[in-house]
């Protein structure tokens, strides 16, 4: 048997950043953009216009707009529970999941959180999801259906999607909802498929990882996509200290020594969360810094809490901030 190749942070590294186009600008439609990044973090809307600007070749501002409008691309709380930017084609498979592995388990749950019965709740789901029959709903019109703080629960039985012009630049707070049903034409995805779609798409992006970045990314446990894993068309390396790392048969890994450029990340930056980590593309002496402590999974960003523009730099010498750099 073959020994498993050995992978060095530089390695890694390099792999990320050419996978998240920050090695180099795409000149790619935004869904594909997208697609290839596993989608962004999107809980302020500035963030989507920065990490696609840094990413695409020739982005302005307008196109993720329109893209929005024209229902290309959409924003929902899918991974971790967390608002995501998704192509359109990307959002059906990525809630499903979690909707099964949440199950009557998880209804009765949220049903206790929220301090009501499981019936109840559903209820109130299904009065919303007649309400949205007619169109959009504000946050605070969903709140007098279901009740404040219902909105969570009643996502186990009512798919949703923030809409435009909510959650744009020009409107950013994203407290339009619209069914997922009602605004994107909807497309059976098995569970089994959707579990797969998602590991898939992460080594696409974030690639080559753990299975345990894997769960740490997706919000699923390990256990619910072990079969995807024992694919024989998955390549397998290690990492210096010998742990097993998984990738698609086709991911680049560009050479270590492969020149970084300047890139602008904007806040909640996919690529400096834990589950990137083994990257070191943001060296542990600067965590602390550069997130908020208290709140590690949404921190702020350095340049934001100082209130003035500062600039990453990255190279394979190590990483500084300085105060002002030339960005290509």
């Amino acid at each position: 048997m073959a020994t498993e190749r050995t992978l060095t942070r530089a390695e890694l590294n390099r792999a990320l950043l050419a996978r998240q186009m920050l090695l180099e600008r795409a000149d790619i439609p935004l869904p594909r953009a997208l697609e290839r990044m596993a989608g962004l973090q999107a809980q302020y809307a500035p963030a989507m216009y920065i990490g696609l600007w840094s990413r695409v070749r020739g982005f302005e501002r307008d196109q993720l707009t329109r893209a929005l409008e024209e229902r290309a691309v959409v924003q929902a709380t899918l991974m971790r529970m967390t608002i995501h930017l998704v192509s359109a084609a990307d959002y059906w498979p990525s809630p499903s999941p979690f909707v099964r592995l949440a199950g009557s388990c998880g209804s009765r749950s949220q049903a206790r959180r929220l301090d009501q019965d499981e019936a109840s709740l559903a209820a109130a789901a299904q009065h919303l999801r007649e309400r949205l029959g007619d169109g959009p709903l504000r946050r605070r019109e969903i709140d007098e259906i279901v009740g404040p703080s219902a909105i969570t629960g009643v996502g186990l039985w009512v798919d949703l999607v923030r809409v435009p012009p909510s959650g744009t630049w020009e409107r950013r707070r994203a407290d339009l909802y619209a069914a997922a049903e009602d605004w994107l034409e909807p497309v059976e995805v098995s569970d089994d498929e959707a579990v797969e779609h998602l590991v898939r798409r992460y080594l696409a992006g974030f690639g080559p990882a753990t299975k345990g970045d894997i769960a740490s990314w997706s919000g699923l446990a390990v256990g619910d996509f072990t079969h995807v894993l024992e694919r024989p068309d998955l390549r397998r390396f290690r990492d210096e200290r010998g742990e097993e790392l998984l990738d698609l048969p086709d991911g680049p890994l560009p050479d270590p020594e492969t020149p970084a450029p300047v890139r602008f990340l904007p806040a909640w930056e996919a690529t400096l969360l834990v589950h990137a980590r083994r990257t070191g593309i943001l060296p542990e002496a600067y965590r602390p810094r550069v997130f908020n402590t208290k709140t590690p999974h949404s921190g702020e960003h350095l340049p934001r809490r100082r209130g003035r523009a500062a600039r990453a730099s990255a190279s394979s010498r190590g990483w500084q901030l300085r105060s002002s750099v030339e960005v290509v």
